[in-house]
Protein backbone atom coordinates (compact mmCIF):
# COMPACT_ATOMS: atom_id res chain seq x y z
CA UNK A 1 0.00 0.00 0.00
CA UNK A 2 1.09 3.39 -0.91
CA UNK A 3 2.09 5.50 2.14
CA UNK A 4 1.67 9.04 2.55
CA UNK A 5 2.16 11.95 4.99
CA UNK A 6 0.37 15.57 4.87
CA UNK A 7 -0.41 18.60 7.16
CA UNK A 8 -3.56 18.80 6.23
CA UNK A 9 -6.02 16.13 4.49
CA UNK A 10 -9.20 17.21 3.20
CA UNK A 11 -12.49 14.38 2.38
CA UNK A 12 -14.83 15.88 0.12
CA UNK A 13 -14.18 18.66 -2.71
CA UNK A 14 -17.80 20.29 -2.48
CA UNK A 15 -17.79 24.06 -1.78
CA UNK A 16 -16.43 23.46 2.13
CA UNK A 17 -14.10 21.09 0.82
CA UNK A 18 -12.59 23.55 -1.94
CA UNK A 19 -12.58 26.78 0.42
CA UNK A 20 -10.91 24.78 2.94
CA UNK A 21 -8.42 23.81 0.49
CA UNK A 22 -7.85 27.48 -0.41
CA UNK A 23 -7.34 28.69 3.61
CA UNK A 24 -5.18 25.55 4.35
CA UNK A 25 -3.17 26.45 1.28
CA UNK A 26 -2.39 30.06 2.72
CA UNK A 27 -0.62 27.88 5.82
CA UNK A 28 1.06 25.24 4.32
CA UNK A 29 1.73 23.47 1.18
CA UNK A 30 1.23 19.76 2.57
CA UNK A 31 -2.45 19.59 1.46
CA UNK A 32 -4.38 16.86 0.38
CA UNK A 33 -7.31 17.27 -1.08
CA UNK A 34 -9.88 13.61 -1.39
CA UNK A 35 -12.70 13.19 -3.38
CA UNK A 36 -14.65 9.70 -3.69
CA UNK A 37 -17.21 10.91 -5.98
CA UNK A 38 -18.01 12.85 -8.88
CA UNK A 39 -15.85 16.54 -8.85
CA UNK A 40 -18.43 19.58 -8.65
CA UNK A 41 -20.40 21.07 -6.05
CA UNK A 42 -23.76 20.44 -4.82
CA UNK A 43 -24.95 23.48 -5.60
CA UNK A 44 -23.90 23.10 -9.08
CA UNK A 45 -24.38 19.99 -10.51
CA UNK A 46 -27.93 18.90 -8.04
CA UNK A 47 -28.56 22.14 -5.92
CA UNK A 48 -29.01 25.73 -6.44
CA UNK A 49 -28.15 26.59 -9.63
CA UNK A 50 -30.59 23.68 -12.07
CA UNK A 51 -33.53 24.29 -9.50
CA UNK A 52 -33.50 28.01 -10.36
CA UNK A 53 -33.13 26.82 -13.81
CA UNK A 54 -36.07 25.33 -13.75
CA UNK A 55 -38.33 28.07 -11.95
CA UNK A 56 -36.89 30.39 -14.50
CA UNK A 57 -38.93 28.24 -17.12
CA UNK A 58 -41.55 27.95 -14.36
CA UNK A 59 -41.66 32.19 -14.28
CA UNK A 60 -41.69 32.68 -17.70
CA UNK A 61 -44.34 30.33 -18.34
CA UNK A 62 -46.41 32.01 -15.58
CA UNK A 63 -45.79 35.42 -16.56
CA UNK A 64 -47.35 34.75 -20.03
CA UNK A 65 -50.04 32.64 -18.49
CA UNK A 66 -51.18 35.62 -16.57
CA UNK A 67 -50.90 38.59 -18.66
CA UNK A 68 -54.25 39.02 -19.45
CA UNK A 69 -54.21 40.51 -15.63
CA UNK A 70 -52.50 43.52 -17.50
CA UNK A 71 -55.03 43.41 -20.71
CA UNK A 72 -52.15 41.26 -22.96
CA UNK A 73 -53.59 38.59 -24.41
CA UNK A 74 -50.81 35.77 -25.10
CA UNK A 75 -52.38 33.58 -27.47
CA UNK A 76 -51.44 29.65 -28.05
CA UNK A 77 -48.70 29.40 -25.49
CA UNK A 78 -47.09 25.95 -25.16
CA UNK A 79 -44.24 24.27 -23.36
CA UNK A 80 -42.29 22.36 -24.97
CA UNK A 81 -41.06 19.89 -22.14
CA UNK A 82 -37.89 18.40 -24.06
CA UNK A 83 -36.27 22.43 -24.29
CA UNK A 84 -36.96 23.41 -20.82
CA UNK A 85 -34.58 20.47 -19.34
CA UNK A 86 -32.52 20.80 -22.35
CA UNK A 87 -31.61 24.09 -20.97
CA UNK A 88 -31.46 22.89 -17.59
CA UNK A 89 -28.94 20.71 -18.32
CA UNK A 90 -26.80 22.66 -20.70
CA UNK A 91 -26.41 25.48 -18.58
CA UNK A 92 -26.05 23.33 -15.51
CA UNK A 93 -23.37 21.70 -17.44
CA UNK A 94 -21.48 25.22 -17.74
CA UNK A 95 -22.06 26.05 -13.77
CA UNK A 96 -20.50 22.73 -13.45
CA UNK A 97 -17.71 23.20 -15.56
CA UNK A 98 -16.90 26.06 -13.92
CA UNK A 99 -16.11 24.16 -10.83
CA UNK A 100 -14.46 21.15 -12.88
CA UNK A 101 -11.81 24.14 -13.54
CA UNK A 102 -10.81 25.19 -10.49
CA UNK A 103 -10.45 21.74 -8.99
CA UNK A 104 -7.96 21.38 -12.07
CA UNK A 105 -6.18 24.28 -11.30
CA UNK A 106 -5.32 22.35 -7.60
CA UNK A 107 -1.51 20.55 -8.54
CA UNK A 108 -1.96 17.07 -9.47
CA UNK A 109 -0.10 16.29 -6.07
CA UNK A 110 -2.25 17.51 -4.11
CA UNK A 111 -5.67 15.73 -5.71
CA UNK A 112 -6.73 12.12 -4.85
CA UNK A 113 -9.53 10.15 -5.93
CA UNK A 114 -10.97 7.70 -3.97
CA UNK A 115 -13.36 6.73 -0.89
CA UNK A 116 -11.75 7.90 2.30
CA UNK A 117 -11.91 5.97 5.74
CA UNK A 118 -10.63 6.19 9.08
CA UNK A 119 -8.71 3.39 10.34
CA UNK A 120 -7.10 5.55 13.30
CA UNK A 121 -6.98 8.41 14.54
CA UNK A 122 -5.30 11.01 12.30
CA UNK A 123 -4.95 7.70 9.86
CA UNK A 124 -7.01 7.25 6.78
CA UNK A 125 -7.18 4.85 3.94
CA UNK A 126 -8.31 5.70 0.27
CA UNK A 127 -9.74 2.47 -1.56
CA UNK A 128 -7.39 0.06 0.22
CA UNK A 129 -4.99 1.34 -2.07
CA UNK A 130 -3.18 4.82 -0.13
CA UNK A 131 -2.68 5.19 3.49
CA UNK A 132 -2.64 8.32 4.67
CA UNK A 133 -0.91 9.82 7.69
CA UNK A 134 -2.29 13.69 8.28
CA UNK A 135 -1.94 15.80 11.14
CA UNK A 136 -5.09 17.57 10.78
CA UNK A 137 -7.93 16.72 8.58
CA UNK A 138 -10.99 18.06 7.07
CA UNK A 139 -14.22 16.44 6.56
CA UNK A 140 -16.55 17.91 4.25
CA UNK A 141 -18.50 15.12 2.08
CA UNK A 142 -21.42 16.73 2.28
CA UNK A 143 -24.55 15.20 2.24
CA UNK A 144 -27.27 12.57 0.12
CA UNK A 145 -31.31 12.41 -0.07
CA UNK A 146 -33.29 10.66 2.86
CA UNK A 147 -35.73 8.41 1.13
CA UNK A 148 -37.92 6.34 3.45
CA UNK A 149 -39.02 3.08 2.91
CA UNK A 150 -42.28 4.10 2.25
CA UNK A 151 -41.18 5.82 -0.96
CA UNK A 152 -38.29 3.61 -1.88
CA UNK A 153 -41.17 1.22 -3.71
CA UNK A 154 -41.45 3.61 -6.53
CA UNK A 155 -38.63 1.80 -7.61
CA UNK A 156 -36.43 3.24 -11.22
CA UNK A 157 -39.59 6.09 -11.07
CA UNK A 158 -38.08 7.58 -7.86
CA UNK A 159 -36.59 11.06 -8.41
CA UNK A 160 -35.09 13.10 -5.93
CA UNK A 161 -33.07 16.41 -6.78
CA UNK A 162 -29.95 14.38 -7.11
CA UNK A 163 -31.27 12.44 -10.01
CA UNK A 164 -34.55 14.84 -11.26
CA UNK A 165 -32.50 17.48 -13.22
CA UNK A 166 -31.64 13.95 -15.71
CA UNK A 167 -34.74 13.81 -17.51
CA UNK A 168 -34.83 14.83 -20.78
CA UNK A 169 -38.18 15.98 -20.73
CA UNK A 170 -40.64 17.61 -18.41
CA UNK A 171 -42.77 14.55 -17.19
CA UNK A 172 -46.71 14.49 -17.52
CA UNK A 173 -47.18 14.11 -13.67
CA UNK A 174 -45.58 13.83 -10.47
CA UNK A 175 -46.16 13.04 -6.46
CA UNK A 176 -43.86 15.27 -4.52
CA UNK A 177 -43.15 14.21 -0.86
CA UNK A 178 -41.52 16.89 1.48
CA UNK A 179 -43.01 20.12 1.57
CA UNK A 180 -39.84 21.72 2.02
CA UNK A 181 -37.43 24.54 0.53
CA UNK A 182 -36.54 21.52 -2.31
CA UNK A 183 -39.96 20.11 -2.66
CA UNK A 184 -41.75 22.93 -2.28
CA UNK A 185 -39.55 24.93 -5.19
CA UNK A 186 -39.37 22.31 -7.33
CA UNK A 187 -43.36 21.16 -7.03
CA UNK A 188 -44.28 24.29 -7.69
CA UNK A 189 -42.24 25.21 -10.63
CA UNK A 190 -43.35 21.53 -12.32
CA UNK A 191 -46.76 22.81 -11.58
CA UNK A 192 -46.22 26.32 -13.50
CA UNK A 193 -44.61 23.57 -16.27
CA UNK A 194 -47.93 22.02 -16.95
CA UNK A 195 -46.74 19.30 -15.19
CA UNK A 196 -49.60 17.87 -13.25
CA UNK A 197 -48.60 17.85 -9.18
CA UNK A 198 -49.67 16.46 -5.70
CA UNK A 199 -47.49 17.55 -2.88
CA UNK A 200 -47.76 16.06 0.19
CA UNK A 201 -46.24 16.48 3.88
CA UNK A 202 -45.69 14.66 7.20
CA UNK A 203 -45.73 17.11 9.96
CA UNK A 204 -47.78 20.12 8.97
CA UNK A 205 -44.47 21.87 7.68
CA UNK A 206 -44.62 24.42 4.60
CA UNK A 207 -40.83 25.96 3.04
CA UNK A 208 -39.36 26.35 7.21
CA UNK A 209 -41.97 28.58 8.05
CA UNK A 210 -41.70 29.15 11.42
CA UNK A 211 -44.69 31.61 12.26
CA UNK A 212 -48.25 29.91 12.23
CA UNK A 213 -50.14 32.87 10.45
CA UNK A 214 -47.60 32.89 7.55
CA UNK A 215 -47.70 29.11 7.10
CA UNK A 216 -51.48 29.21 7.02
CA UNK A 217 -51.12 32.47 4.58
CA UNK A 218 -48.32 29.70 2.22
CA UNK A 219 -51.17 26.93 2.57
CA UNK A 220 -54.33 28.83 1.35
CA UNK A 221 -51.45 30.53 -1.35
CA UNK A 222 -50.03 27.70 -2.65
CA UNK A 223 -53.39 25.25 -2.76
CA UNK A 224 -54.49 28.13 -5.46
CA UNK A 225 -51.64 26.34 -8.20
CA UNK A 226 -51.41 22.89 -7.06
CA UNK A 227 -52.94 19.77 -4.24
CA UNK A 228 -51.01 20.25 -1.04
CA UNK A 229 -52.00 18.71 1.92
CA UNK A 230 -48.76 18.83 4.20
CA UNK A 231 -50.53 16.47 7.27
CA UNK A 232 -51.15 13.52 4.88
CA UNK A 233 -52.11 10.37 5.81
CA UNK A 234 -51.21 8.26 2.86
CA UNK A 235 -51.62 4.38 3.24
CA UNK A 236 -50.13 2.99 0.14
CA UNK A 237 -47.28 3.83 -2.16
CA UNK A 238 -46.92 1.12 -5.10
CA UNK A 239 -44.65 0.80 -8.23
CA UNK A 240 -47.28 0.03 -10.63
CA UNK A 241 -47.03 -0.86 -14.82
CA UNK A 242 -48.39 2.87 -15.19
CA UNK A 243 -46.34 4.27 -12.82
CA UNK A 244 -46.30 4.97 -8.77
CA UNK A 245 -49.62 4.76 -7.39
CA UNK A 246 -50.44 6.81 -4.16
CA UNK A 247 -53.34 5.58 -1.93
CA UNK A 248 -54.36 8.28 0.61
CA UNK A 249 -56.99 9.81 2.79
CA UNK A 250 -58.79 12.81 1.01
CA UNK A 251 -60.91 14.89 3.92
CA UNK A 252 -63.78 15.19 1.22
CA UNK A 253 -63.38 11.90 -0.91
CA UNK A 254 -62.45 9.72 1.89
CA UNK A 255 -59.49 6.57 0.28
CA UNK A 256 -58.65 7.97 -3.23
CA UNK A 257 -55.93 6.05 -5.42
CA UNK A 258 -54.10 8.51 -8.05
CA UNK A 259 -51.00 7.22 -9.84
CA UNK A 260 -48.11 9.25 -11.48
CA UNK A 261 -45.48 9.43 -13.67
CA UNK A 262 -42.67 9.64 -11.26
CA UNK A 263 -42.33 10.04 -7.54
CA UNK A 264 -40.19 12.97 -6.19
CA UNK A 265 -38.54 12.33 -3.10
CA UNK A 266 -38.10 15.91 -1.05
CA UNK A 267 -38.08 14.24 2.00
CA UNK A 268 -34.58 15.78 3.82
CA UNK A 269 -30.77 15.27 3.54
CA UNK A 270 -28.59 12.70 5.71
CA UNK A 271 -24.18 13.49 6.46
CA UNK A 272 -22.13 11.58 4.10
CA UNK A 273 -20.58 10.02 7.26
CA UNK A 274 -21.67 6.12 6.98
CA UNK A 275 -18.34 5.05 5.16
CA UNK A 276 -15.75 7.39 7.19
CA UNK A 277 -14.99 4.10 9.95
CA UNK A 278 -16.00 6.81 12.39
CA UNK A 279 -15.69 4.46 14.76
CA UNK A 280 -11.94 4.34 14.45
CA UNK A 281 -11.30 7.97 14.40
CA UNK A 282 -11.51 8.68 18.17
CA UNK A 283 -13.76 11.38 17.69
CA UNK A 284 -16.73 12.02 20.38
CA UNK A 285 -20.08 11.21 18.21
CA UNK A 286 -23.84 12.77 19.22
CA UNK A 287 -26.74 10.50 19.05
CA UNK A 288 -27.10 10.82 15.47
CA UNK A 289 -23.73 9.46 15.20
CA UNK A 290 -22.28 13.27 14.01
CA UNK A 291 -19.08 14.00 15.58
CA UNK A 292 -19.51 16.75 18.38
CA UNK A 293 -18.18 20.10 16.76
CA UNK A 294 -18.05 23.70 17.93
CA UNK A 295 -19.84 25.74 14.90
CA UNK A 296 -17.58 28.93 15.36
CA UNK A 297 -13.69 27.08 14.97
CA UNK A 298 -15.12 23.64 13.20
CA UNK A 299 -13.33 21.77 15.24
CA UNK A 300 -14.63 18.20 16.63
CA UNK A 301 -13.71 18.22 20.45
CA UNK A 302 -9.94 18.74 21.19
CA UNK A 303 -9.30 17.23 18.23
CA UNK A 304 -7.21 18.37 14.67
CA UNK A 305 -10.30 17.16 12.80
CA UNK A 306 -12.90 19.83 11.60
CA UNK A 307 -16.39 19.39 10.09
CA UNK A 308 -17.45 21.91 7.02
CA UNK A 309 -20.64 22.23 5.20
CA UNK A 310 -23.91 19.82 4.42
CA UNK A 311 -22.12 17.39 6.37
CA UNK A 312 -22.11 18.42 9.90
CA UNK A 313 -26.19 19.12 9.16
CA UNK A 314 -26.17 22.69 11.07
CA UNK A 315 -26.53 25.10 7.94
CA UNK A 316 -26.80 23.27 4.61
CA UNK A 317 -26.60 26.44 2.46
CA UNK A 318 -23.73 27.33 -0.04
CA UNK A 319 -22.87 30.52 1.88
CA UNK A 320 -22.53 28.97 5.00
CA UNK A 321 -20.44 26.14 3.67
CA UNK A 322 -18.31 28.52 2.11
CA UNK A 323 -17.80 30.21 5.06
CA UNK A 324 -17.42 26.88 7.17
CA UNK A 325 -15.26 25.70 5.00
CA UNK A 326 -12.65 28.80 5.32
CA UNK A 327 -13.14 28.54 9.15
CA UNK A 328 -11.91 24.88 9.15
CA UNK A 329 -9.45 25.56 6.58
CA UNK A 330 -7.56 28.03 8.23
CA UNK A 331 -8.01 26.54 11.40
CA UNK A 332 -6.36 22.97 10.33
CA UNK A 333 -4.03 24.78 8.56
CA UNK A 334 -2.36 27.09 11.40
CA UNK A 335 -3.02 24.00 14.06
CA UNK A 336 -2.66 24.55 16.86
CA UNK A 337 -3.61 27.55 16.64
CA UNK A 338 -7.49 28.07 16.51
CA UNK A 339 -9.72 30.82 16.28
CA UNK A 340 -13.29 31.61 16.44
CA UNK A 341 -14.27 32.52 12.58
CA UNK A 342 -17.04 34.93 11.61
CA UNK A 343 -20.63 33.45 11.27
CA UNK A 344 -23.56 35.45 9.42
CA UNK A 345 -27.17 36.61 10.31
CA UNK A 346 -28.82 33.48 9.58
CA UNK A 347 -30.79 33.93 5.73
CA UNK A 348 -33.12 31.55 4.66
CA UNK A 349 -34.50 31.63 0.70
CA UNK A 350 -37.10 29.48 -0.65
CA UNK A 351 -37.83 30.74 -4.23
CA UNK A 352 -41.33 29.86 -4.86
CA UNK A 353 -43.92 32.72 -5.71
CA UNK A 354 -44.39 34.51 -3.28
CA UNK A 355 -40.95 33.78 -2.00
CA UNK A 356 -40.24 33.01 1.60
CA UNK A 357 -37.48 33.84 3.98
CA UNK A 358 -36.43 33.80 7.47
CA UNK A 359 -33.67 36.23 8.85
CA UNK A 360 -31.83 36.86 12.36
CA UNK A 361 -33.68 35.49 15.14
CA UNK A 362 -37.43 33.95 14.32
CA UNK A 363 -39.46 30.88 15.76
CA UNK A 364 -39.12 28.79 18.59
CA UNK A 365 -35.31 30.78 19.23
CA UNK A 366 -36.86 34.05 19.31
CA UNK A 367 -39.24 32.91 21.94
CA UNK A 368 -36.99 30.74 24.04
CA UNK A 369 -34.00 33.32 23.82
CA UNK A 370 -36.20 37.08 24.33
CA UNK A 371 -39.54 34.94 26.19
CA UNK A 372 -41.96 38.20 26.40
CA UNK A 373 -39.01 40.85 25.63
CA UNK A 374 -39.53 41.52 22.28
CA UNK A 375 -42.36 42.98 19.65
CA UNK A 376 -43.63 41.91 16.58
CA UNK A 377 -44.92 44.52 13.78
CA UNK A 378 -46.22 43.10 10.47
CA UNK A 379 -47.63 44.32 7.38
CA UNK A 380 -49.74 41.97 4.68
CA UNK A 381 -48.87 42.61 0.81
CA UNK A 382 -52.62 42.15 -0.25
CA UNK A 383 -52.92 45.97 -0.01
CA UNK A 384 -49.35 47.27 -0.60
CA UNK A 385 -49.22 49.75 -3.56
CA UNK A 386 -46.27 48.25 -5.85
CA UNK A 387 -47.11 44.34 -5.39
CA UNK A 388 -50.85 45.40 -6.56
CA UNK A 389 -49.52 47.31 -9.57
CA UNK A 390 -47.81 44.23 -10.53
CA UNK A 391 -50.56 41.83 -9.48
CA UNK A 392 -48.17 39.94 -7.46
CA UNK A 393 -49.95 41.16 -3.96
CA UNK A 394 -49.80 38.01 -1.76
CA UNK A 395 -48.58 37.68 1.28
CA UNK A 396 -47.23 38.63 5.23
CA UNK A 397 -43.83 40.01 6.53
CA UNK A 398 -43.37 39.75 10.53
CA UNK A 399 -40.85 41.69 11.82
CA UNK A 400 -39.31 41.63 14.80
CA UNK A 401 -37.52 43.96 17.48
CA UNK A 402 -35.86 43.80 21.30
CA UNK A 403 -37.89 45.85 24.07
CA UNK A 404 -35.14 48.32 25.83
CA UNK A 405 -32.61 48.39 22.91
CA UNK A 406 -34.86 48.41 20.24
CA UNK A 407 -32.35 46.61 18.27
CA UNK A 408 -33.71 44.30 15.01
CA UNK A 409 -33.72 40.78 16.09
CA UNK A 410 -35.04 39.18 12.67
CA UNK A 411 -37.95 38.53 10.34
CA UNK A 412 -40.24 36.05 8.64
CA UNK A 413 -42.11 36.84 5.17
CA UNK A 414 -44.17 35.49 2.72
CA UNK A 415 -44.41 37.89 -0.29
CA UNK A 416 -42.97 39.36 -3.29
CA UNK A 417 -39.25 39.98 -4.03
CA UNK A 418 -38.43 38.27 -0.64
CA UNK A 419 -35.05 37.64 -1.62
CA UNK A 420 -33.71 40.93 -2.30
CA UNK A 421 -36.04 42.35 1.16
CA UNK A 422 -34.46 39.22 3.45
CA UNK A 423 -30.88 40.42 2.33
CA UNK A 424 -31.69 44.40 3.41
CA UNK A 425 -32.66 43.06 6.48
CA UNK A 426 -30.27 40.33 7.36
CA UNK A 427 -27.72 43.44 6.45
CA UNK A 428 -29.46 45.17 9.08
CA UNK A 429 -29.51 42.35 12.00
CA UNK A 430 -25.69 42.05 11.45
CA UNK A 431 -24.96 45.46 11.60
CA UNK A 432 -27.09 45.86 14.82
CA UNK A 433 -29.30 48.47 13.93
CA UNK A 434 -32.23 49.65 15.60
CA UNK A 435 -35.37 49.79 14.29
CA UNK A 436 -35.51 53.35 14.60
CA UNK A 437 -32.65 53.54 12.52
CA UNK A 438 -33.65 51.31 10.21
CA UNK A 439 -36.54 53.88 9.58
CA UNK A 440 -34.61 56.49 9.25
CA UNK A 441 -33.14 54.85 5.54
CA UNK A 442 -34.44 56.07 2.25
CA UNK A 443 -37.47 54.16 0.93
CA UNK A 444 -38.31 55.18 -2.40
CA UNK A 445 -41.60 55.36 -3.94
CA UNK A 446 -43.49 53.36 -5.13
CA UNK A 447 -41.47 50.18 -4.24
CA UNK A 448 -42.52 46.92 -2.83
CA UNK A 449 -39.69 47.97 -0.04
CA UNK A 450 -42.39 50.50 1.37
CA UNK A 451 -44.05 47.48 2.97
CA UNK A 452 -41.00 47.12 5.11
CA UNK A 453 -41.16 50.44 6.27
CA UNK A 454 -44.78 49.84 7.38
CA UNK A 455 -44.33 46.81 9.12
CA UNK A 456 -41.24 47.76 10.82
CA UNK A 457 -43.41 51.36 11.80
CA UNK A 458 -45.55 48.74 13.48
CA UNK A 459 -43.22 47.54 15.05
CA UNK A 460 -41.54 51.23 16.27
CA UNK A 461 -45.00 51.80 17.99
CA UNK A 462 -45.34 48.44 20.09
CA UNK A 463 -41.63 48.80 20.98
CA UNK A 464 -41.08 49.97 24.92
CA UNK A 465 -37.53 51.84 24.82
CA UNK A 466 -35.34 52.16 27.83
CA UNK A 467 -33.28 51.17 30.63
CA UNK A 468 -35.91 49.66 32.61
CA UNK A 469 -36.88 47.28 29.78
CA UNK A 470 -33.30 47.01 29.21
CA UNK A 471 -33.04 45.30 32.43
CA UNK A 472 -36.05 43.18 31.73
CA UNK A 473 -34.51 42.05 29.02
CA UNK A 474 -31.11 41.29 30.73
CA UNK A 475 -33.03 38.89 33.32
CA UNK A 476 -34.54 36.52 30.68
CA UNK A 477 -32.49 37.29 27.27
CA UNK A 478 -29.88 35.35 25.72
CA UNK A 479 -26.95 36.05 28.24
CA UNK A 480 -29.76 34.67 30.88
Amino acid sequence: MEQRQVDVAIIGTGTAGMVAYKAARKHTDSVLAIEGGEYGTTCARIGCMPSKLMIAAADAAHTARGAGLFGIRVNGMTIDRRAVMERVRVERDGFVGSVLDAIDRFPAEHRLHGMAKFVAPGRLVVDDRVQIDAKRIVIATGSSPRVPDLLQVAGDRLLTNDTVFELEQLPESVVVFGPGAIGLELGAALARLGVRIRLFGAGGGIGGIQDEQIRQCALETFREAFPLDPTADVKQVRRTDDGVSVTFIDPQRGEVTETFEYLLAATGRRPNLASLGLEKSGLALDDHGIPRFNRYTLQCGDQPVFMAGDVNADAPLLHEAADEGRIAGDNAGRWPDIRSGMRRTPLSIVFTDPQIIRVGVTGEALRRRYCDCHAVGQVSFEDQGRSRVIGRNRGLLKVYGEHGSGLFLGAEMLGPSAEHIGHLLAWAVQQRMTVSQMLGMPFYHPVIEEGVRTALGDLNHKLSIGPKMGERCLDCGPGA
